[in-house]
């Protein structure tokens, strides 16, 4: 499935942000290098992909730095952004141990689009474009059909309203 929300998003000349799962990484280590090779930015998104929000400073250190060990092992580099799991925004303690795991800053996102639930391509579609403003951060998720489905009619949306997606990188910069 990733592979194909890839080459959906090249196909249409776009670049996105993957902020990945260490785990999923381990269990496919040779999307590490075709996300960074397709020129989309590759980020951390925890290990287990556990409610961080809930965890001691341990436990979110843990889960952080133990997705960046895998993102370096992989890539060579921990990746520049880390989004916490099983929340929208990082708290201050989430925020403490990602600048002590290496990352300055957390990102979120402000449009979710529910894909993850599987509503169907339809509904995907609706939701992000419903949302989606300049500068908008849209939460999208590899392993999903109707997001691979979706991921054309957005991105003509996106065009015909005069906005294109980015990278976080190329929205926040280097």
């Amino acid at each position: 499935m990733a592979e194909a929300l890839l080459a959906e998003a090249e196909r249409a000349g776009a670049r996105v942000s993957v902020l990945a799962v260490g785990t999923w990484l381990e269990q496919y280590p040779q999307i590490a290098r075709r996300i960074l090779g397709g020129g989309h930015d590759l980020g951390n998104h925890t290990l287990h992909h556990l409610d961080i929000a809930a965890m001691d400073a341990p436990e979110a250190f843990a889960e952080i730095a133990g997705c960046a060990r895998r993102l370096r092992a992989l890539t060579g580099s921990a990746g520049r952004w880390f989004r916490p799991s099983q929340t929208q925004y990082s708290t201050p303690l989430i925020e403490r141990e990602a600048r002590r795991a290496g990352y300055p800053a957390c990102v979120s996102y402000d449009v979710d689009s529910l894909d993850y639930t599987d509503p169907g391509p339809d509904a995907i579609v609706s939701t992000v474009l419903g949302k989606a403003r300049p500068g908008s951060i849209v939460s999208l998720h590899l392993g999903h059909r109707g997001t691979v489905t979706a991921l054309p009619a957005i991105l003509r949306g996106l065009a015909g309203r005069g906005l294109r997606p980015v990278t976080l990188t190329g929205l926040l910069g280097p």
